[in-house]
């Protein structure tokens, strides 16, 4: 039987890794074969021991544990999809990945949560709006792309990087459909800015947020409100890019001012734009390419921190559209391949 003893400062760490009623646990020994105990050292000391007859099976589900004991240390506690993205990345041979991790809190909720970036994708996408005046976040439902764009903006805010912050993305059904909603303008607007509104909430509170958008220093607004202005000193972020055409990107883009900072974030495979029109994010992407101080950062499946359905979704998703096209391909392929014969008069 090989083994192998991982040192862990405090049995609050051992929970933390094993998780509310051991389910982290059974999801390491599942993954790897193996099997985890908590031991006591010689000196006092807490340690967790990997057991398997398979070395090579000790040694990964060790290394998988060990990036969970420094993620349980400036983390607190570590969900299940923590413990899935930390053995498949590990699985994967991806393993030093995970040595950027650290405790790079970006800001703290109201109810004294940190924000922290929870994968190496997110880590890239934070470190990169760090550095850079443009990023356009591209990448699937659950990777955290406009609540972490928000929280960098909560922290330039109170750091006074910036003066104020602008939200706004696209009302693609601002003909009949908005027309059939209660209210003024602003009132059938509301509903298409709501996920905005939930991340300000979170991080701000209700009345702080309430505050400060009476005092101008944060505006949520749909996209066409954005025409004709210069946007200095801010801290812009457009929502649901996918949904914008090539003529609102453009227009977007250049209303970027003085000591500002834009943020772009959509999907690509979810444009609810009318059929035939092409979206202003995938034409951005291909222009924007390669120029300095602008960066395109793409999310994947395994960015997804949502349910873990979500990401077992998407894959599905992805495998149906991948089968559609081969099929498509196919079958255009038999049409060329076709002859005609002549019949003779």
């Amino acid at each position: 039987m090989k083994n192998k003893l991982i040192r862990v400062d405090s049995s609050d760490i051992v929970s933390a890794v094993f998780g509310s009623c051991d389910s982290n646990l059974d999801i390491i020994e599942k993954k790897f074969s193996v099997s985890l105990q908590n031991r006591v050292a010689d000196d006092g000391g807490e340690m967790i021991a990997v057991f398997s007859e398979d070395e090579e099976s000790v040694n990964l589900a060790a290394e998988a544990v060990r990036y969970l004991v420094k993620m349980a240390k400036y983390n607190g506690s570590i969900t299940d999809q923590s413990v899935m993205y930390v053995c498949d990345t590990v699985m994967a041979g991806k393993s030093g990945e995970l040595e950027s991790f650290g405790d790079d809190t970006i800001c703290v909720t109201m109810k004294g949560k940190p924000i922290k970036a929870k994968t190496v994708g997110q880590k890239h996408y934070v470190n990169a709006i760090k550095k850079n005046t443009i990023v356009l976040g591209i990448g699937p439902a659950g990777t955290g792309k406009t609540f972490l764009a928000v929280a960098m903006a909560v922290k330039a805010l109170r750091e006074k990087q910036v003066s104020r912050i602008i939200l706004t993305r696209p009302a693609i059904e601002a003909g009949e459909k908005l027309g059939f909603l209660p209210g003024d303008l602003q009132s059938k607007i509301d509903p298409y800015l709501r996920p905005l509104y939930d991340s300000l909430f979170e991080m701000m509170g209700a009345e702080n947020y309430q505050r400060q958008v009476e005092k101008g220093v944060i505006e949520v607004a749909p996209l066409a409100y954005m025409r004709g202005r210069t946007l200095d000193d801010s801290f812009i972020i457009l929502d649901e890019a996918q949904n914008c055409t090539p003529e609102q990107m453009k227009m977007f883009l250049t209303r970027l001012g003085f000591n500002s900072k834009a943020v772009v974030t959509g999907d690509l495979t979810q444009t609810d734009l009318p059929a035939g029109q092409k979206s202003g994010l995938s034409e951005a992407v291909k222009i924007l390419s390669g120029i300095e101080d602008i960066e395109i950062h793409a999310f994947t499946e395994r960015d997804v921190v949502r349910h873990k359905l979500v990401q077992k979704i998407i894959l599905a998703y992805e495998k149906f559209d991948r089968e559609k096209r081969e099929k498509q391909e196919q079958r255009r392929a038999g049409e060329g391949k076709k002859t005609f014969v002549r019949k003779d008069s």
